[in-house]
């Protein structure tokens, strides 16, 4: 079994809290900004927050003194209802309570009980577990009988007829992460979703697998006792049915709901609860096995065994039986060692008459807690694959190196050399696939080029590299460090856009109106000559100072045959075009719902995290991104008119109408005014000035928090699949056509894209790319959820480095013993768990607060959205994780 050498955790960070100017405008480590469409279309605000993540905990029972130790002392003053005295009970004898409830009601079974996130009373919650229904036995080997846990997979014959008579259900499994006993999959026509209660009825299946399900008679379908504001999607294994809703349900009659202990929590529904009968049902058949099967965990010892037991951190994957031969050597022996070692471990088989899978250990990555045992942990559960390119994928690159572009190859191309071309990128990027030019024309017009790098010239098709590049679909970006698509002789050298250098690229050249109206198009390949390297910074600074006359120590090398003016004066008149073509697309119906995006400075040495800040999005972000849409745009109109059955486009569908109702009830019992009609409607209630006071954008970004949920996932499709050209249409974008041509470097779609219009210029037949879509669907989802662990990852180092911080927050949704809120200070969204509650007719909850000194009376704090709360953000003992502490209200607030 492989060893992995860890360095060790960095002790002497400094409490870098204030950041720059310069370094909170987005100085980013190898990292790729959106400049096409990925933010502008709302399509990847489809998965949930940080925190909603249960992976890299530790399942071990110290977990449930871990929020105690992070509970203020001011939470701890936290009782309740003031009418219930006696329901605020301590931590130990709420512990010890359900410890006892575990006993007496609830069977044993491979999974355990998971840790709150976020505190108030420091108490820990009782999490339901599936009660399995009465077991079947079987003969087994040695002629006894053992128990059936799991019902026998229906044949793949009976599985056809089934789908056909409408008998069967197939769709995407969704294990709730925060509740790993309920589980969902879409109804075929995608408006409602079928209830798997429990372990048993997911027969083995995993989060995120495509399976079969039988709906059960109604007699036996369940409540489900969670609301619809309760359900946790992890977006990396649920493209289509996204995150948390966690708006509370609705009291429309509720005058009083009483106060009462988490341990009633599951007790018969009360009146105020969804009652409502869920359609339930059983997987009878998995048709693909999504999830990887490799999962990160700890390894416990049972005596007189010859197997080891291992514990994965993902409460949603069972536990798993080793053979002690894989353990290392001194395991049985020294078994304490290894309580904090973390390994990853593969499911070789999951039988029939047991909880428990069978399995192999793979690696020893580490000590659990430091970043790159827990990154690799992250990249190998969700199938990336890290790995080095073969030699047999680079000896599909170049050989005489320096690389120089054949003289017959540029006599193919349209020479753009002498062009003022330029490329504008965050500072830290050396994957740079696209490029700029402006120039004005005689009759007051401007000749606008972008140019994108010529991957596919490469990149042959077919071959081994082609393979590799496809299998892998996207490069990853993690915080620290980029996990390519293409080799790094490619990504960096060849294919990047770097300055005073021959490249090849694909171009498309308009003629265009200072107004942004489009006159002319062209396409082709083409060759040009980059003069300079410019970051946001850079191009900020010149939108900012139209006359400043810039000296050249102030920017990166320049090519010496443009000057700087020129240069320059192209960043304006692109500036000033942009700002047009973004007004007339924002009038014109478009939608774009901004979320705040957490950046990170690291030791150079150590890569440990120094500070963090929220990444700002300015002028010049928007200056690039508004011709990216531009050219995607343009190619997606040009290779469907080629190729009307064979285009990969790339759709944005409308919100879940049921979620939109939803939002819609607690929008309108907020007092809000939101219009739901369109893309444009939305975009337009957005706009309204939520107040005019310091926290009006606070307002605004929790209320586009609140409307990105019912959005779905944009998909790359083949345009011979689906008949109907109303649903090629992207929702956000608002535009009837869509395709990713501007990133080849770090996107496969791309790639197919620039090969379509490479056969579109020559009149040849692309093939069927159906299935491609389909891969590259589902690599861009598992893509961006491993950015997202990455990026709590080390937010959760940060807070034990540098913790505890304080910072203001908004609440963001409101549960029956839980509210959400968004802190402020650093973007990131927590859950903070009440020990009693009170509903009223609103979605609310009111908290009791004991007071400081004795003759003073109890305070009570309102939280409902919207409500300013002070939180402070403290390490738990588990490692990576940490929780959000109420802190007791100021007076001045209440």
């Amino acid at each position: 079994m492989e060893k992995l050498s860890t360095r060790s955790a960095h002790q002497d960070c400094e409490r870098k809290q204030g950041v720059s100017d310069r370094q909170r405008r987005g100085q980013r480590r190898d990292t790729t900004t959106s400049h096409d469409g990925d933010i502008e279309s709302g399509e990847e605000l489809c998965s949930f927050k940080p925190y909603e993540s249960k992976k890299h905990q530790k399942q071990q029972k110290k977990n449930k003194d871990s929020n105690r130790d992070a509970t203020s002392k001011e939470a701890n003053s936290f009782v309740g209802h003031p009418k219930s005295p006696k329901k605020a009970i301590t931590g130990e004898q709420e512990q010890e309570k359900v410890k006892k409830s575990k006993k007496k009601n609830l069977p044993k079974h491979p999974e355990e009980e998971e840790n709150r996130e976020g505190t108030l009373s420091g108490v820990d919650t009782q999490v339901s577990k599936p009660k399995f229904s009465k077991d079947k036995k079987i003969k087994n080997k040695r002629g006894g009988s053992k128990k059936q846990v799991f019902e026998s997979y229906m044949t793949s014959e009976e599985v056809s007829h089934g789908l056909k008579r409408g008998e069967l259900i197939q769709g995407q499994l969704r294990i709730n992460p925060k509740k790993y006993n309920e589980a969902f999959i879409p109804s075929p026509d995608d408006t409602w979703d079928i209830f798997l209660d429990g372990i048993v009825a997911r027969n083995r299946a995993l989060n995120g697998d495509i399976v079969v399900v039988q709906v059960l008679p109604r007699e036996q379908w369940k409540v489900n006792c969670t609301s619809p504001s309760d359900t946790d999607y992890e977006g990396a294994s649920e493209p289509e049915n996204q995150k948390e809703h966690t708006v509370l349900t609705t009291q429309k009659k509720a005058e009083h709901t009483p106060s009462y202990d988490v341990d009633d929590q599951c007790k018969p529904i009360s009146k105020h609860q969804n009652t409502t009968l869920t359609d339930t049902g059983t997987v009878v058949y998995i048709v693909e096995k999504k999830h990887s099967r490799a999962v990160t965990g700890f390894l416990k010892f049972l005596p007189d065994k010859r197997f080891a037991m291992f514990s994965p951190v993902d409460h949603r994957v069972p536990r798993i039986n080793v053979p002690l031969d894989d353990c290392p050597e001194n395991f049985s022996s020294r078994h304490g060692d290894y309580n904090t070692t973390l390994f990853i471990c593969r499911i070789t088989d999951w039988a029939g008459d047991s909880y428990f899978a069978e399995g192999r250990l793979a690696k020893t990555l580490g000590q659990a807690g430091e970043i790159e045992p827990e990154t690799e942990g992250i990249l190998t559960e969700y199938g990336i694959d890290f790995s080095e390119f073969s030699d047999q994928v680079l000896d599909c690159l170049p050989k005489n190196l320096p690389w120089t572009i054949p003289p017959e190859e540029m006599r193919k191309r349209r020479d753009l050399r002498n062009e003022c071309i330029f490329t504008v990128d965050p500072a830290t990027a050396r994957d740079l696939d696209d490029a700029l030019s402006c120039k004005q024309l005689p009759d007051g017009n401007f000749e606008v080029g972008v140019h994108i790098a010529d991957v596919s010239y490469f990149v042959e098709q077919d071959n081994i590299l082609d393979a590799v590049a496809s299998q892998r679909a996207t490069s990853v970006y993690l915080v620290q460090k980029v996990i390519p698509m293409l080799p790094r002789l490619l990504c960096e050298e060849l294919c990047s856009l770097n300055p005073l250098t021959d490249r090849l690229t694909f171009s498309v050249i308009w003629k265009i109106t200072p107004e942004g109206k489009i006159l002319s198009e062209w396409f082709g390949r083409s060759v040009i000559r980059s003069c300079v390297k410019l970051a946001y910074d850079h191009a900020q600074s010149m939108i900012e100072a139209p006359d400043k006359m810039f000296a050249a120590e102030e920017l990166p090398p320049v090519d010496p045959v443009h000057p700087i003016d020129e240069i320059h004066q192209a960043v304006l008149n692109l500036h000033s075009i942009a700002k047009n073509l973004r007004a007339q697309r924002f009038s014109g119906g478009a939608l774009r719902l901004d979320q705040s995006k957490l950046s990170f400075m690291l030791d150079k040495e150590t890569m440990m995290p120094q500070g963090c800040y929220v990444y700002q999005y300015r002028d010049s972000n928007k200056l690039v991104e508004e011709f990216m849409l531009l050219a995607n745009i343009a190619t997606a109109h040009h290779i469907y008119r080629r190729f009307p059955e064979l285009a990969l486009l790339r759709r944005h569908p409308p919100p879940k109408a049921k979620m939109v109702d939803e939002l819609q009830e607690l929008c309108d019992q907020l007092g809000i005014n939101i219009d739901f009609s369109s893309a444009g409607a939305l975009q337009k209630s957005l706009n309204n000035t939520l107040g005019d006071d310091e926290y009006s954008s606070a307002r605004k970004e929790v209320l586009t928090h609140m409307c990105s949920r019912p959005m779905q996932m944009a998909l790359y499709f083949c345009t011979g699949v689906l008949k109907e050209e109303q649903v090629f249409k992207h929702y956000a974008l608002n535009v009837p056509l869509y395709t990713h041509f501007t990133s080849p470097i770090r996107r496969y779609a791309d790639i197919i894209v620039h090969r379509l219009l490479a056969s579109s210029l020559k009149n040849k037949a692309p093939s069927d790319l159906s299935k491609q879509a389909s891969h590259c669907n589902n690599k861009k989802t598992v893509s961006k959820r491993v950015q997202e662990l990455s990026t709590e990852l080390f937010f959760g180092v940060f807070v034990k480095e540098c913790g505890p911080l304080d910072s203001e927050a908004m609440v963001m949704g409101v549960l029956d013993q839980s509210f959400d809120v968004l802190v402020l200070r650093y973007g990131v969204q927590k859950r903070i768990y009440c020990k009693h509650r009170k509903v009223g007719k609103k979605s609310e909850l009111t908290l009791v607060w004991t007071p400081e000194e004795q003759e003073k009376l109890p305070v009570e704090q309102i939280i409902s959205v919207f409500t300013l709360v002070e939180v402070q953000l403290k390490a738990d003992s588990v490692p990576m994780k940490y929780s959000a502490v109420l802190k007791r209200p100021d007076n001045s607030r209440l």
